[in-house]
């Protein structure tokens, strides 16, 4: 159950003729382009906006560094950096494959966050590698998102650069997913007159998005989550655990579960999907009455909607076709958005709760099973985000600005 799945991504193909899907004139000279934001018209804007005027600029930076997020983009533009490992459904497929998603992720922070985002797509699957590259590159970026990177490497690749660099690195896989769920979640839980400390959660999935959606929850203050990968649930009593596993097995599934996945379902309140395959109906119907079943699989969710709805109170999916779609555009825009706007230097957990409390606050007394979450369309989402997470950088004194 560990396989690469985005809540936020439908893929489909024509298998018999593929370059006569609708998606190839779209994608056709790609997605983007870099443009300018001051006039060149004459010898005298030339002269303003390169030599020799851009001369006097360099010198004020090279004499004062931190005129540099003044005089230049740098505090509004986020590195999307991937090594193609973990794309979409897809899996590993490589740098140049994995650029059309990564060019995708940099239109989406520009039309629902106004932050612009430049993709890098690295020939190379080493951790250090990796590190090192995008430490090189960091002069040029006020932060990093990093993308499509196949665990367990990605927790390494975040965890190392953090270490390093004093703008924020935020992997959205692991985080943006794990911020929307909550932000669900929060309204589930009140649509039903429950509070999120008395949940029992069950999530199949192991690898990114599964592992921070846990350790999320876990923060947020949830009763308690136990984690199943292909081999049944996370916990102390397997000894096949990688480093990773075995310390998720430390904090998580406190109820000493073992065993299967269908068997952990039994009396949960929630059930959250980020691996694929399929849960059995009667693994579904033994769940506790109310229950929220989050199936975030694309484009087929664990537990098809029409199942779920048949003991759910709530029912989510990846999916922009059904009700309360998952969708990790309505986080990582506003985050660093958010940290932009305050020069902050790492985003925290308590960034990440308040985007989602944000989130969550969006759809106010309008809460229904067919809304908890908001529209990525939603034009309150993003102000709503940023202004949270601006708030929470400066009081976890993480701000600058």
């Amino acid at each position: 159950m560990d396989e690469k799945v985005k809540g936020s991504d439908n893929v489909a193909t024509d298998q018999d003729n593929p370059l006569d899907h609708p998606a190839f004139p779209l994608h056709r000279g790609g997605k983007m382009a870099i443009q300018a934001t001051v006039p060149v018209h004459d010898k005298d804007d030339l002269s303003l906006a390169y030599t020799p005027g851009v001369a006097e600029v360099c010198s004020a930076i090279a004499e004062r560094p931190e005129l540099v997020h003044e005089y230049t983009w740098k505090s509004k533009v986020v590195a999307v950096v991937t090594d193609g490992t973990a794309v979409l459904g897809l899996g590993d497929i490589g740098p140049e494959a994995s650029l059309p998603v990564m060019e995708g992720k940099a239109i989406l922070f520009k039309q629902f966050g106004g932050v612009d985002a430049v993709p890098i797509a690295l020939a190379t699957t080493d951790v250090d590698e990796i590190v090192e590259t995008v430490v090189r590159l960091a002069p040029s970026f006020g932060g990093v998102n990093l993308e499509d990177i196949a665990a367990p490497r990605c927790f390494e690749i975040e965890r190392k650069l953090q270490e390093r660099l004093d703008i924020p690195v935020f992997h959205d896989d692991q985080h943006g997913t794990a911020v929307v769920t909550l932000a669900a979640l929060r309204n589930a839980a009140k649509l039903t007159g429950r509070q999120i400390k008395e949940l029992r959660a069950v999530i199949s999935g192991a690898g990114a998005a599964g592992i921070a959606i846990a350790k999320f929850l876990l923060a947020a203050g949830i009763g308690d989550v136990a984690v199943a990968d292909r081999k049944g649930i996370v916990s102390a009593d397997r000894d096949d655990l990688t480093p990773v596993k075995r310390e998720l097995a430390e904090i998580t599934n406190h109820a000493g579960l073992s065993g299967s996945l269908e068997s952990a379902l039994d009396g949960a309140d929630v059930y959250i999907g980020v691996s694929g395959g399929t849960v059995p109906e009667e693994a579904v119907a033994s769940m506790a009455p109310g229950a929220f079943v989050f199936a975030m699989a694309n484009p087929n969710p664990e537990v098809q909607p029409d199942i779920a709805h048949k003991y759910a109170s709530v029912v989510a999916t990846g999916r922009s076709d059904y009700p309360n779609q998952i969708n990790n555009v309505l986080a990582f825009p506003g985050i660093f958005a958010g940290a932009f706007e305050v020069r902050a230097s790492r985003i925290t957990e308590g960034m990440k709760i308040a985007a989602a409390e944000a989130l969550a606050d969006v759809v106010g007394e309008e809460v229904s099973a067919d809304y908890v979450i908001p529209s990525p369309f939603d034009e309150r989402v993003a102000p709503a985000v940023t202004r949270a997470v601006a708030a929470a950088a400066r009081a976890e004194g993480v701000a600058r600005n």
